[in-house]
């Protein structure tokens, strides 16, 4: 931990010979989806030559006439039952991006890409174009007319990774023993308030709330992995099926304090422990060291291609681990060391990373963050300094510090023109979207910003430049952030000089994970900052994060005592204004209506409420973002949206991915040359 000195930055900053370079790599305006630009944002899914399956029901395999199915040699020898045997009664059939896979070789990858190189499975997932859910793990799903009750049919014949049935017991368990259990989960999420999961049969079962919750299916689509576990699995580590005494003793041996930790470690993959525990995943944990996680093919993986080739096609993983260091991966990245590498890339590392493409090892393909904002600025309303408590909430001073912000200045800088300038607001995809919101305020005035500070009576009584409080007293502001993920860091230099410019002292503080979390969730920062996720129709319905009191959590400071007066009905937290009060009234009318236009009318009054208000200050976003591939890697999309809504790629199949060892012997070739 430690503070930054504020420093004034110019369009000056960065060398002209990088700035070129950059828009080379990434073409200039006109560039097309060809040459590696950026897609364009308007109408993005619908411009990839993406498969139309990838947005539509899953066929089966008796739906295309597939008789037979074919496994990996690697698979041969081990003893197993036939892949017939291992395969659900009827498989879905998942279409390559360009063309059918070859079985074999081990990735190279970094533990942080483990959940996007691989993804979740759970009963539905998200359609490519960030508008539907699709069953998976499903056969079919249905919401009653009342939306009460989200029902799903499970795919007969689905196995965990050592071949036990998958069967309702196991979303059960995760319901009442994991998510209900008081000793594992003490405070019950909104999204699942009075709510209780019945099993029909082994097949069948329901969710069932007491008050309308018919988006309780995009949930299941993005968490789902949290909803399901194997209760045959999980039931020896459980007090409610197995002795307390007993379970006590064995987690202990195990090096654990209590049960509940061993659990969350368990389902986390978090020590070498995890190699026990049967997973849904295209790709099993094997081994678990300080430094590297093994992983191989799951023989019940539950997919085919349209061959009949049960997937994945790659048969073994390597995750290295390596914490906190976004520049060693970027090294290993542009050097071909790594076959797929995005998650701790950043934008600014795209020049170098183009760089690497020379040797012919590495392929850089350029997605866009589905972030609407790469920075989303976070006063603290809920402070305990009463004065910055209440200058914070004088909307003259947000409008203030939002119109002394610069944004196109940072997007040439940062983001060498790329990005688009705008506050923190919903994603173009949308049906919330108006473009009319993420411009509300976020015009660069520095005139317009010192003269709200003079209204609001911030003057520079000592004539050092900067402001005090109306009382005299100096007006200093700490800003704590975890710089991670987008570019935060030199974004807060940038705004830091932006303010200081209209009078303001802001401080800015670089902190560790830890650090951040316990600061953000005890309400002891005065600002903090994130990116702008939840920000598509996948999660912003059912969690408006940035734009209501409804959310708390280590990333987030916005509205702490509120959020928790909410959540437990005013027995915690504190009792929010009465515009606070409307703003939660909407939300819970997005997520629970049953009426689409209903629905519509909340999203839209929830958004144009934050936007005149100016919640948070938002920078530039829908930023590129490199994903980079070695060149023997084949079916990764060229171009795709990056993000957590969308989960990655788990849209773009990743299951489907092969190498091509042809390709990894030319760019030996070709790096030998060079």
């Amino acid at each position: 931990m430690y503070v930054r000195s504020v420093k004034t930055f110019s369009t000056n900053w960065l060398p002209a010979a990088l700035l070129l370079l950059l828009l080379l790599c990434i073409g200039g305006p006109g560039a097309s989806a060809d040459d590696g630009a950026v897609a364009p944002i308007e109408g993005e899914p619908e411009a990839q030559p993406w498969p139309r399956s990838w947005f539509e029901e899953p066929r089966t395999a008796s739906e295309l006439g597939i008789l037979s199915y074919a496994q990996s040699p690697m698979l041969d020898d081990l003893g197993l039952p036939p892949v017939e045997e291992r395969l659900p009664d009827d498989p879905p059939v998942i279409e390559p991006y360009e063309r059918i896979g070859q079985y074999g070789g081990k990735a190279r990858i970094t533990l942080s890409d483990a959940w996007t190189f691989f993804n979740w499975e759970a009963a539905l997932t998200i359609s490519a174009d960030l508008n539907n859910f699709l069953p998976n793990l499903a056969r079919s799903y249905s919401v009653s007319a009342d939306g009460k009750t989200t029902r799903i049919e499970l795919r007969r014949g689905l196995k965990w990774s050592d071949g036990e049935p998958l069967t309702a017991d196991d979303f059960v368990f995760t319901f009442d023993h994991i998510w209900m259990d008081k000793e594992i989960s003490p405070v019950t999420s909104r999204l699942i308030q009075g709510g209780r999961i019945e099993k029909l049969d082994d097949h069948n079962f329901r969710y069932v709330f007491r008050e309308p919750n018919p988006l309780f299916k995009h949930l299941i689509a993005q968490y789902g992995n949290f909803m399901v576990d194997p209760e045959h699995y999980f039931r020896h580590w459980h007090p409610a099926f197995t002795n307390r005494e007993d379970v006590n003793e064995r987690v202990s041996d195990r090096g654990f304090m209590t049960w509940m930790a061993f659990i969350d470690s368990q389902r986390n993959a978090r020590t070498e422990d995890s190699a026990e525990v049967p997973t849904l995943r295209a790709f099993r944990v094997v081994s678990r060291t300080p430094i590297m996680m093994r992983y191989e093919r799951n023989p019940y993986y539950h997919k085919v291609d349209p061959a009949g080739n049960q997937l994945p096609y790659i048969d073994r993983i390597d995750a290295e681990v390596i914490l906190d260091n976004s520049e060693l991966i970027t090294a290993k990245a542009s050097t071909g060391q790594l076959d797929f590498a995005a998650f701790a890339l950043r934008t600014q590392d795209i020049p170098l990373l183009k760089l690497g493409e020379r040797t012919g090892q590495v392929d850089v393909k350029i997605w866009r963050r589905l972030h609407t904002s790469d920075v989303v600025i976070q006063p603290n309303y809920n402070h305990a300094d009463q004065k910055l408590r209440e200058l914070y909430w004088d909307r003259r001073f947000r409008m203030a510090l939002s119109y002394a912000i610069n944004r196109p200045e940072m997007n040439e800088i940062i983001y060498f023109g790329r990005g688009v300038p705008q506050q923190a607001s919903i994603h173009p995809t949308s049906v919330f979207y108006d473009p009319e919101y993420p411009q509300r305020h976020a015009q660069y005035d520095p005139g317009k910003s010192r003269a709200l500070m003079d209204e609001v009576g911030l003057k520079d009584v000592d004539s050092d430049g900067l402001r005090e409080y109306p009382d005299g007293t100096p007006l200093v502001i700490t800003m704590e952030f975890l710089d991670f993920e987008t570019p935060k860091a030199i974004t807060m230099e940038l705004v830091s000089s932006y303010w200081r410019a209209v009078g303001v002292d802001l401080r800015l503080k670089l902190v560790d994970r830890g650090l951040q979390s316990a600061r953000a969730q005890a309400g002891h920062m005065q600002m903090t900052l994130w990116h702008t996720d939840f920000s598509t129709d996948i999660l912003f319905p059912i969690i408006p994060r940035w734009w209501a009191p409804i959310y708390t959590g280590w990333d987030s400071i916005l509205w702490n005592d509120w959020v928790r007066y909410y959540v437990t009905d005013g027995e915690l937290g504190e009792a929010p204004p009465p515009s606070m009060r409307e703003v939660q009234r909407l939300a819970d009318e997005l997520r629970q209506s049953v009426d689409p236009a209903r629905r519509i009318a909340a999203g839209k009054a929830i958004l144009s409420q934050a936007a005149d208000n100016v919640w948070t200050f938002g920078t530039v976003g829908l930023a590129p973002h490199p994903v980079v591939t070695s060149t023997r890697l084949k079916n990764v999309i060229p171009n795709g949206i990056w993000g957590w809504d969308n989960r990655w790629t788990l849209a773009y199949h990743p299951a489907t991915w092969y190498f091509d060892e042809t390709e990894d012997t030319a760019a030996g070739e070709v790096a030998s040359r060079h």
